[in-house]
């Protein structure tokens, strides 16, 4: 008896619940019966309906198709069909609330008195619809992405974004004793010619443009990246990061506080990296525009760690056997381009102006690398490398005889100066001024300076990492730097043409007293060992490291190398000692202490200090 009860109530609804979803809804709505006699109006100039037929009718007409006679025809036929649906409907209904009834007095006339009836749908079917429900409604939120706000599109998700700042306290402090008069030749071959008559004779060193070697400076500093990758499709990829910086100096993205003219200027951005790569495979690399340095570098001996490498690149390694994976890379790096309206010059002996534009004076750096990747167990593991750079036109060379008569003249080599420098190389004078006279009075001499040796540089690179104790690690690094290309007969003889102090000159005993005898070199090594965690990402994470560097004047290109050591540059020895500490996640303290002096040449040292707050994001 209460199965059969059961049933009588389920069947009621189940019925009109099948007759509404056959029915269109919009068939369902309530409509006068006597409207479909009426012939409806329909105009061009008709008012948008709320009935996609009409709306569509009249649009006919308005364009044409229809005469409003034929439309009007159509619009009556259209409301018939809906008054007859609609019809239909209410007879369903009718239908299925009189088989509910029936069905209700069947029931009820076979219980027996007093019995209470009560809707019943078994566990089995409340779960099967709660399930069909959840994945028709999973399916719509996915596809139209509302019920997960927080979920990226499908494209979206193939970018990653990155970024970091970095706030630092930098000291730097200056022993008495230093040479007071090392010449800034970057100063002079980033802007205008330097006069070497401003005085009426050469040498008088109160004129030269020089660096800070005596006044103690505090600066606070800070240095803030952002980035982005993009995972493409087959294989590639594409990058971009912008970054603060005093100026595009290619080793530095520091930003001195109250610098930029002071007064809470705003600071400037600068395009940091922009590149695309292509890797068929995880073992092959091939990437494209400005991105990092591609070679194993295990110091900043060479490269500073900052440094960004414009062109072309190919990385290719693979393992071929258990824990040894060798590895090749090689690039062809622009370093210098040589602008469309470079200046024409003067040429002496023709004593004409040379037809057109200065030649090209392009510079480029060639490099290749291989090494190996050797695991001797799972804790420890050794990567080394052996690096070739030739690099081309960065030489200076001496000018055709030419006249000077303003700053703005130019001779045929003033390309070869470089566009960036930092201090230790050495210089030579690149124009042959032809001696001018007014009257009696020798005019001025204006003065372009380039580097004096060619520089071919070999690199040996090695990384030990002991990980017995892991997470804590004894990572031993190691580079060895020599210039092949260095010719210290050649260089001492431009040395001593030259009008300044060209680079480590001996007999610097003051201002005045300063003999230009070349005392550089051609080498450069650095060794450091650090303990701790690889990486400073949690809390309480640490590591401390100590190190010594020694590398001579002409050993690297001084544009290229570590910033921060003895304030940039070459031709410095001393020793450097630091650690970090994590007080979060993904922020992190470091202190380090850096001891620098001249390896040769006149008095110089440093000592430096900073402190760093840094967060990754």
């Amino acid at each position: 008896m209460r199965r059969c009860e059961m049933m009588g109530w389920r069947l009621a609804p189940v019925s009109a619940a099948l007759v509404a979803l056959i029915v269109p809804a919009a068939a369902q709505d309530k409509a006068d019966p006597a409207a479909s006699l009426k012939l409806p109006k329909v105009s061009r100039a008709a008012p948008p309906s709320s009935n996609a037929t009409v709306n569509l009718i009249n649009l006919l007409v308005k364009q044409g198709v229809l005469t409003e006679e034929q439309a009007g025809a159509l619009v009556r036929q259209a409301e018939d069909e809906a008054y007859v649906a609609r019809q239909a409907v209410r007879d369903a209904a009718t239908k299925a609330e009189g088989a509910e009834k029936s069905a209700a007095t069947a029931v009820e006339a076979t219980s027996p008195r007093g019995t209470k009836r009560v809707t019943y749908v078994p566990e089995i079917v409340k779960k099967q619809l709660r399930d069909e429900i959840r994945k028709e409604v999973m399916e719509k939120a996915e596809k139209e992405n509302w019920a997960s706000p927080g979920k990226y599109p499908e494209w979206a998700q193939r970018i990653r974004f990155y970024g970091d700042v970095r706030l630092r306290h930098d000291s730097s402090f200056f022993p008495t004793g230093n040479y007071p008069y090392t010449v800034n030749y970057n100063a002079i071959n980033t802007g205008s010619p330097y006069n070497v008559l401003s005085d009426g004779t050469y040498g008088n060193p109160y004129f030269w443009p020089t660096f800070n070697v005596d006044q103690d400076r505090h600066r606070e500093r800070l240095r803030a990246r952002l980035g982005m990758e993009a995972d493409l499709f087959d294989g590639f990829y594409a990058g971009l990061r912008i970054a603060t910086g005093e100026s595009n100096a290619p080793v530095s993205f520091n930003q001195t506080l109250g610098g930029s003219g002071g007064n809470f200027s705003k600071y400037n951005i600068w395009l940091d990296r922009a590149f695309v790569r292509y890797s068929p495979w995880n073992d092959i690399a091939l990437s494209g525009g400005r991105f990092d340095n591609p070679f194993f570098a295990s110091t900043d001996l060479v490269f500073h760690r900052d440094l960004g490498f414009d062109g072309v690149a190919a990385q290719v390694q693979h393992e071929i056997s258990p824990g040894f994976t060798p590895f090749f890379v090689a690039g062809a790096f622009p370093i210098f381009n040589t602008d469309f309206n470079v200046g024409s010059s003067l040429d002496f002996t023709n004593t004409n102006v040379l037809p057109g534009k200065a030649p090209s004076r392009d510079k480029w750096m060639f490099g290749g690398q291989i090494g190996a990747r050797a695991e001797f167990s799972p804790d420890v593991s050794l990567k080394f490398g052996t690096a070739y750079f030739d690099f081309t036109n960065v030489q200076g060379k001496l000018s055709s005889s030419c006249l000077v008569a303003t700053a703005t003249d130019f001779c045929s080599t003033d390309l070869l100066r470089p566009s960036f420098a930092q201090r230790g190389n050495t210089y030579m004078a690149l124009r042959n001024i032809v001696p001018q006279y007014d009257g009696t009075n020798l005019l001025p001499q204006y003065q372009y300076f380039g580097l004096a040796s060619d520089f071919r540089e070999l690199v040996v690179s090695a990384r030990l990492d002991l990980g017995q104790f892991h997470p804590l690690h004894i990572v031993i690094d190691g580079e060895y730097v020599r210039n092949l290309a260095w010719d210290a007969a050649d260089i001492a003889a431009k040395v001593a043409a030259n009008p300044l102090p060209a680079g480590p000159i001996a007999g610097c005993s003051s201002a005045t007293n300063c003999t230009q005898v070349y005392a550089g070199g051609n080498q450069g090594w650095l060794g450091r060992m650090t303990v701790g965690h690889r990486e400073i990402r949690q809390l309480w994470d640490w590591s401390a490291f100590v190190g010594y560097k020694y590398l001579e004047s002409d050993a690297v290109l001084d544009a290229f190398a570590d910033s921060d050591f003895g304030l940039g540059g070459t031709n410095l020895k001393g020793y450097f000692v630091g650690g970090s500490l994590g007080l979060g996640s993904n922020v992190w303290a470091t202190a380090r202490w850096m001891s620098a002096n001249q390896v040769a040449g006149a008095p110089y040292a440093v000592d430096i200090f900073q402190l760093d707050l840094n967060a990754r994001f």
